[in-house]
């Protein structure tokens, strides 16, 4: 007990020691007061005071600008800062209250964009361009497509991804909808000039701008339509050496395919399809299979029923768990007064999905990707008024895959098309003897992918590109202040060969199949096809050398000339821009393409506040006559910084910026198709004629005409409207912008074959312009950022695009009915037959009205379709338009961070609505047991079912109604990363000047309607039901090292 006392004492004593220190310590210190105002003497809310030396101590303004702070000791120094103000320091004691005046921060005043030829303050920006830098891009999840690592980062850029395949997964982009159906890609230029995207690596880009009005396009003339992709890459800055190392390992995934039956659960839909429709089709009875031997699907005895009685899972059976891809790169940049360099090497590696499978011959087919890329920008400084700017690119990418089949061709779909629609009950991949299987009664519907992939041969796809251009810049202003002028010239070469591998086309393999009823195997091959002796399978592949695809290798010179005139007069700031440029494109052993602009720009700035600029280009093309080959195009567009008038200072409480801008302007475009000189008719030599009673082959060969020309084919016009406000309230805490756009495009050209000409025309018709369509949508923009009093940053960026276009114009048949022709709806417009639900009864099924053919396969559980045009027969006439398009009228993005002490956490969800696919995925289709998980099938006790019951041998014309066109709206997970940098002493120790190390993924979770995650549906064949490879889900593991 005395113990015990004797330890309370102690305890009781140092508890009341520490108690009278802290009184004595909060005795020493004080209460600091102050107001923060800016230059013009306005208070700054939500400005941040912090002490120097402890971040713990801080406190934020309140609305009138004022702060309380309490500090340990007097005599400290005091840390304020605020958004787009210099931070500033200050010693404070605690005796009567501050009056802190901040200063603005120049450098972000006069932040820069990228605009076309050239930058502009950001300030002075009266055109509707939005960018985004690197170091966004890099946090999208091991994505290597620079075209993928847009979506949601851009508001009114729209992507849409529909293959997984490495090499091969660049995604389709417009940019506010699309206004034509000739063409809607936005042009891209890197650096300058026009150049793919693909073959960019993500970690070279600075910037990357986005030009979506005719104000901020008009510069690029025609090829500018659709918006401009403007990608800049990273350059060199004075100073010593700076080294970065990155290196990505990504796990991929199979995302999301059709979700289909067993084997037994397919056989029971089958038995019950075939008791529906007994009475139509009574033999059909012969095909029920007993429960015994469905229960043999489910649960074989052995190896030979397993086989006799197959249940393969044929996506787990074509498709790994995961594949491995990794980044590894490196870079270093730097410079002295007289040069400044950067320079990158780039690796990438893409995994394959696809299972190897041994097949005896000696190799291993599937696909692949490997690109490495080599980038040096240089910059040197010749004399102290001329700079000469060196820019050189290299790449070489191999991208593996079958050997002799075409891409997005059906022999393509072929491997993956098991994954699809093969049933899981017809045969084993490869039987326990080593035999592949293959079904006899419909090897396409329900092909071996496996064998059709393993028996393929390998085939080596390489593209090799070398660009290179120099830019010298040169300073007039010793002719006039303020003037420069610069020249440019590119010579960029493509070269693509192909064939390159292993050739195995055309050496068969031995096949076999079981008859589940009879146990029977059937052998394709009985005898040799040369020798007549038995099949015997060889290895009889030989070694292709490669060739080059002409029609793919190319030649592009560019060249450029440009002057800059830029002065500021007082309060006035103007600025002039000149552009002459001329493209110079050959593909294979083609006639080459020119291209000539002539463009200028002018602005004019008044003291910030008040702002115009006219832009002009005079465009030429090879694609029209003499009288119309050259037109000129212009634009304009005024801003009005509202927030900078004497009037609106009272709001600056609580409105840090808002500005008005609007454009009009007038874009042309002739980008058609692949046929050149519309102007011309063309003819064409090599065709002979039938002739006499019997059409004997005439000895002669003739010319013939094989092309109408239309000498009277003119640019096409698009008239383009933006309205945009800019916004930042409370300090920077929220900001963003929403804008406003109308684009009406007429004289819209239609090709020939589109043309609704009679078909006793005798050829195809001459390309005309008889087009016109009219877009229009909106875009929001919401930024938010918010330093807590611990220094933990959160931020959010939310962004929504809104794009509907109708063709108010087109070439339709006079006599066709309205709701039939192109003209007024959108283009790529869904038309099926509606419906109104089951005919649940014989009665309903009587009363339906009569389809044109099939009208005697109807049972209860077919769809009542509506006969639309009221003639009362269902045919052609009754298809009618339904649903959306293919490209979604709304896009979504919401991403939002944290950043606190090293720590960094990013997640940024994507979504679309109003659009519609169609995937044509038919349970039972040609008697194959092919079963789709739909929902529930219609039977007399559930009338109220998700489809309709599946047919065996009986089938309406008109069965489907618009079931299979889904609803392709979705909201997924793009992104998600964690991540930590290490700045301490011990990583500076080691030689290091950060290291970062950081967890994403990319597509991590989805919610769709959809029976798969493309998100359209032009990868392939382009008809979804045959599907494509698939999309991915990655995790991602990366590494960065600054030296």
């Amino acid at each position: 007990m005395r113990k015990i006392s004797r330890f309370f004492q102690i305890t009781s004593l140092a508890l009341v020691i520490f108690l009278m220190s802290t009184m004595s310590a909060m005795g020493q210190g004080t209460t600091i007061k102050g107001n923060v105002i800016d230059s013009n003497g306005e208070p700054l809310i939500g400005a941040t005071v912090t002490m120097k030396g402890d971040t713990k101590v801080l406190t934020v303004t309140d609305f009138d600008g004022n702060f309380v702070l309490h500090v340990p000791r007097k005599n400290v120094v005091l840390v304020i800062s605020y958004v787009g103000m210099l931070t500033k320091e200050i010693q404070a004691s605690g005796g009567s209250p501050l009056k802190i005046m901040m200063k603005d921060d120049t450098h972000t005043l006069n932040e820069t964009v990228v605009v076309g030829y050239g930058h502009q303050k950001k300030v002075s920006v009266v055109g509707a361009i939005t960018q985004t830098d690197g170091k966004v891009l890099e946090r999208t999840g091991g994505v290597s497509s620079l075209g993928a690592a847009l979506t949601g980062n851009l508001p009114g850029v729209i992507t849409m991804s529909s293959s997984g395949m490495p090499g091969d997964e660049d995604p389709q982009i417009v940019i506010r909808g699309v206004s034509s159906w000739n063409n809607s890609q936005p042009l891209i230029l890197v650096d300058g000039i026009e150049r793919p995207m693909g073959s960019i690596d993500i970690s070279s880009v600075k910037s990357i701008t986005v030009l979506k009005d005719a104000s901020a396009t008009a510069v690029y003339g025609v090829k500018g339509a659709n918006g401009v992709i403007l990608i800049t890459t990273k350059r060199g800055q004075e100073g010593k050496a700076r080294i970065e190392v990155s290196m990505d390992m990504t796990t991929k995934v199979v995302s999301k395919l059709p979700k289909k039956y067993d084997s037994a659960s397919a056989l029971y839909v089958r038995n019950e399809a075939i008791e529906h429709e007994l009475g139509l089709s009574p033999d059909s009875w012969n095909d029920i299979t007993p429960a015994t031997t469905i229960e043999k699907y489910a649960h074989p005895a052995n190896l030979a029923e397993s086989e006799r009685y197959p249940n393969i899972d044929w996506q787990k059976e074509l498709f790994k768990n995961d594949a491995l891809s990794y980044n590894p790169n490196i870079n270093i940049s730097g410079g002295t007064k007289f040069v400044k360099y950067f320079s990158s090497i780039d690796f990438l590696h893409e995994g394959d999905l696809y299972k190897k499978w041994n097949n005896n011959r000696g190799y291993q087919s599937g696909y692949g990707f490997n690109r490495i890329n080599v980038r040096s920008n240089l910059d040197f400084q010749v004399t102290k008024t001329t700079k000469l700017k060196v820019n050189l690119f290299g790449s070489n990418g191999i991208k593996q895959g079958p050997y002799g089949i075409a891409s997005n061709s059906f022999a393509e779909s072929q491997l993956w098309q098991a994954a699809y629609s093969a049933p899981p009950d017809a045969f084993i991949p490869q039987y326990s003897d080593g035999t592949w299987g293959y079904y006899p009664a419909d090897t396409q519907s329900a092909p071996n992918s496996i064998t059709n992939l393993a028996l393929s041969g390998v085939d080596k796809y390489t593209t090799t590109r070398i660009n290179t251009d120099f830019t010298l810049e040169q300073d007039l202003s010793f002719i006039t202040k303020g003037l420069n002028a610069s020249g440019l010239v590119s010579w960029d070469n493509a070269f693509v060969e192909d064939r390159r591998g292993i050739n195995d086309l055309y050496h068969d393999a031995q096949y076999k199949w079981i008859d589940p009823k009879t146990g029977e195997t059937t052998w394709a091959k009985s005898v040799d096809g040369n020798t007549n002796f038995d099949f015997q399978e060889g290895i009889k592949w030989t070694i292709d050398k490669g060739s080059i695809l002409d029609y793919l290798t190319q030649r592009n010179l560019y060249y450029q000339f440009q002057l800059n005139w830029a002065r500021q007069f007082g309060k006035h700031n103007v600025t002039a821009m000149g552009v002459f440029s001329r493209q110079e494109r050959t593909m294979g052993n083609e006639f080459t393409h020119y291209r000539e602009d002539w463009a200028f720009r002018s602005t004019y700035n008044y003291a910030d506040r008040y702002f115009f600029e006219y832009n002009g280009c005079y465009n030429g093309s090879e694609q029209f006559a003499k009288k119309n080959r050259f037109a000129f195009f212009n634009s304009g567009a005024a801003g009005w910084l509202i927030s900078e008038e004497k009037f609106f200072q009272p709001l600056r409480k609580w409105v840090d910026m808002l500005k008005i801008r609007y454009s009009y302007g007038e874009v042309g475009d002739d980008n058609v198709t692949n046929q050149r000189w519309l102007y011309a008719t063309q003819w064409s030599y090599g065709h002979t004629i039938n002739q006499g009673l019997y059409e004997d082959s005439s000895p002669y060969t003739w010319y013939s005409e094989a092309s109408v020309g239309n000498p009277d084919v003119h640019w096409e016009k698009s008239v383009k409207h933006n309205l945009g406000i800019d916004y930042s309230f409370l300090g920077g805490l929220l900001a963003g912008s929403m804008e406003f756009f109308r684009d009406t495009r007429s004289d819209i050209l239609v090709v020939g074959s589109s043309r609704s000409v009679p078909s006793y025309f005798g050829a195809t018709p001459a390309t005309a312009n008889l087009g016109k369509v009219r877009t229009k949508g909106y875009e929001l923009e919401l930024r938010i950022n918010k330093t807590l009093i611990n220094q933990m940053h959160l931020w959010g960026n939310f962004n929504m695009t809104h794009a509907v276009n109708k063709i108010l114009v087109y070439d339709d048949p006079e006599l066709e009915p309205a709701y039939q022709k192109t003209a007024g709806y959108a283009i790529g417009q869904s038309r099926t037959y509606l419906t109104t639900g089951f005919a649940n009864t014989w009665d309903e099924i009587y009363g339906m009205t009569t389809e044109n053919t099939n009208d005697n396969q109807k049972l209860p559980g077919t769809y009542t379709v509506i006969d639309y045009n009221g003639d009362g027969v269902i045919d052609s006439k009754d298809a009618a338009p339904y649903g959306y398009t293919g490209i979604p009228q709304n896009t979504y993005s919401a991403s939002l961070g944290l950043d606190w002490k090293g720590w960094s956490v990013y997640l940024q969800f994507y979504g679309v609505s109003n659009v519609t696919r169609y995937v044509g995925f038919n349970s039972l289709n040609n008697n194959l047991d092919c079963v789709y998980d739909e929902g529930s099938f219609w039977m007399e006790d559930n009338v109220h079912a998700d489809a309709p019951m599946p047919r065996w041998n009986s089938k309406p014309s008109y069965y489907d109604g618009t079931r299979f066109y889904y609803d392709g709206s979705y909201i997924r997970l793009k992104n998600a990363e964690i991540s930590y940098t290490f700045t301490s002493p011990w990583v500076k120790k080691i030689g290091l000047s950060s290291l970062k190390v950081y967890l994403n993924g990319n597509n991590l979770w989805v919610w769709s309607r959809m029976p798969d995650d493309r998100e359209s549906n032009f990868s392939g064949t382009g008809l979804a039901s045959q599907g494509a490879y698939p999309t991915v889900r990655r995790f991602n593991l990366g590494l960065k090292i600054n030296l």
